[in-house]
């Protein structure tokens, strides 16, 4: 007996090593500063980390710790957030500004430290104060433990595309301007593909991002959309790709030959270099749903493009040029968007929980606001009244002297109030343009309003995408939870019809769905990690002015589900 008895306290011992073993701490610094650049026939200073743009990459296995120290040495207040990175009971690294903590001032730095759990592909960090996350953005990139695999072919090698916008502007003056005005802020003046505008833009001839490849390899690119406002298509000339992950979450391979990414959302793909031997031209350009009636939305149609040249190309070979979609094509659109399925069985695969403890519906738009003190609100139709966007009729304030992170962990009063509608105050036929004739719908209250969940529970939400002001696809993110996407849908959703819609074998799992303009769709998630959970539109220019929401999910039954306490370097408000 007392053999058996050692025996099994070696193997359990040889169990834990061996979890210890694949497991790293790993240890960086970002320093946040200026950095002066050339793009687009203008010298440039830019707020960048690491003297880099974008920002430094972080490779990272399943499992590992990061402890990432971020000194603000630039003239912003900022944060940065770990977009997509679950968060699993480290809520105060989570990093949007009054949400889990007030921003790091200039001068003054803060440590983020919080593990990769279950989780694997690719994500990325961002600034999450004001428009800051323009410039200062990098990949975070998942591989599996050590001795884990991929579930397909091992690629070889791997590259991160990093699809932005460029302004020929300071972008915190960008915002504020937009503020002031009470408009939405100026369109960008190029998209970008690891940085780089290419040689459709002035003066940049020789700023294109250049890959190269050797025939009959396969190669994993990571897309992120690190874009402040803007859907995009992305397309590789003559080549297909396979889909192999959203959002860090693995999928049925999907074969197609463009990529639809919104912002805050990733895409791995496998290219084979396939085709003979040459150069081609990789692109990115809008896709801008917008149909703006009360207010326009104005979008910039041009297009980035980089090249993968061929290892044996003639250096003179003029690439080829894909066919650019239209800005307008839905179609293609949501056909990317809805035929994405998840990979059943295989790594951190999550089964749809089908008994739901709290359903909301919630409607997401822009409307309108009474023209604040100091703002001039003349600039765009109807003159005297301010740009807002609300959910549920509610526009989002931001807490100014205590996080809701804060507020929710020592129980002070007077932040917040739980009192989200779970459902629209108001009933009106949402994706009917006329209802802009209805004035009282286009002006929703502002206050700081959030929804209270039980630990564990399961959330179900309908997001139903409204007309007032203009219809437009919004791209929504909630901040520690990845969540199934069970439908989506044109028009206003039918829960009499719609509801026989839901995938509950392998919808694909995400952190940011892109509700379809005029349209809808269902998301389901497990509230399993206590804390204050920011869910937003990933546009910039929509969420700075209160087309956002949050979660408080309680502590759970024991300690190991319960809120750790506060880091002592939290920053002050």
């Amino acid at each position: 007996m007392g053999r058996l008895v050692f025996l099994f306290a070696s193997s359990l011992l040889l169990m834990v090593a061996a979890t210890t073993v694949s497991a790293a701490i790993l240890e960086h610094s970002f320093y946040v500063k200026n950095l002066t650049v050339t793009r687009l026939c203008n010298r440039q200073v830019i707020t960048a980390v690491n003297d880099s743009f974008p920002g430094p990459s972080l490779r990272v296995r399943e499992g590992d710790k990061l402890i990432i120290h971020v000194f603000n040495m630039s003239p912003y207040k900022t944060t940065i957030h770990w977009h997509g990175v679950s968060q699993l009971m480290s809520a105060w690294s989570d990093g949007p500004e009054m949400i889990t903590q007030c921003a790091i001032r200039p001068g003054n730095n803060y440590t983020y430290n919080y593990r990769i759990t279950k989780q694997e592909g690719t994500l990325f960090w961002h600034a999450h104060s004001s428009f800051l996350r323009a410039t200062v953005h990098g990949a975070i990139i998942i591989h599996p433990r050590a001795r884990h695999s991929y579930p397909f072919p091992k690629p070889y090698r791997e590259v991160p595309i990093l699809l932005g916008e460029w302004w020929n502007a300071n972008v915190v003056d960008v915002e504020n301007q937009a503020l002031a005005l009470g408009i939405g802020p100026n369109i960008s003046n190029a998209y970008t593909i690891n940085g780089w505008p290419g040689d459709l833009y002035p003066c940049s001839q020789n700023q294109m991002y250049k890959h190269r490849v050797e025939q009959g390899k396969t190669y994993l690119l990571r897309i992120i959309n690190a874009a402040v406002n803007s859907h995009l298509f992305y397309k590789i000339a003559n080549h297909n790709m396979t889909v192999v992950a959203v959002d860090a979450r693995y999928t049925n391979p999907y074969v197609t030959d463009i990529v639809v990414i919104s912002p805050g959302q990733t895409v791995d793909v496998l290219l084979t270099a396939d085709q003979p031997v040459g150069s081609y031209y990789m692109t990115a350009n809008n896709y801008a749903s917008g149909s703006g009636t009360a207010v326009g939305v104005p979008f910039n149609p041009t297009t980035t493009r980089g090249v993968i040249i061929y290892q044996g190309a003639r250096s003179s070979t003029t690439p080829l040029m894909p066919v650019v979609p239209a800005f307008n094509d839905t179609p293609t659109a949501h056909k990317f968007f809805t035929e994405l399925t998840s990979l059943v069985g295989g790594p951190h695969w999550v089964p749809v929980p089908l008994n739901v403890d709290h359903k909301m519906f919630v409607t997401i738009g822009m409307g309108l606001d009474v023209c604040p003190p100091n703002v001039s609100c003349q600039d765009r139709p109807p003159v005297g009244a301010a740009l807002s966007g609300n959910m549920n009729n509610v526009s989002f304030v931001l807490p100014t002297m205590l996080s809701l992170l804060q507020a929710f962990f020592f129980n002070v009063g007077g932040v917040y109030t739980t009192d989200f509608p779970a459902n629209p105050p108001v009933q009106f036929n949402f994706t009917n343009p006329s209802i802009n004739a209805d004035l009282p719908l286009l002006f929703a209250p502002k206050r700081t309003s959030l929804t209270k969940v039980k630990f564990n529970s399961t959330v179900e939400m309908v997001l139903q995408n409204t007309a007032l002001i203009g219809a437009e696809n919004h791209p929504m993110h909630i901040h520690g939870f990845d969540f199934h996407v069970l439908a989506q849908g044109f028009g206003n959703f039918n829960p009499a019809t719609d509801t026989l819609k839901y995938n509950l074998f392998n919808p694909q799992m995400r952190n940011t769905v892109s509700v379809p303009v005029a349209g809808w769709a269902v998301i389901r998630f497990v509230a399993n990690n206590p804390g204050a959970w920011f869910m937003h539109c990933h546009f910039d220019g929509h969420n700075s002015v209160g087309l956002s929401t949050a979660f408080i999910v309680e502590n759970g039954p024991t300690p190991e589900t319960t809120l750790p306490s506060p880091p002592p370097d939290l920053p002050e408000c």
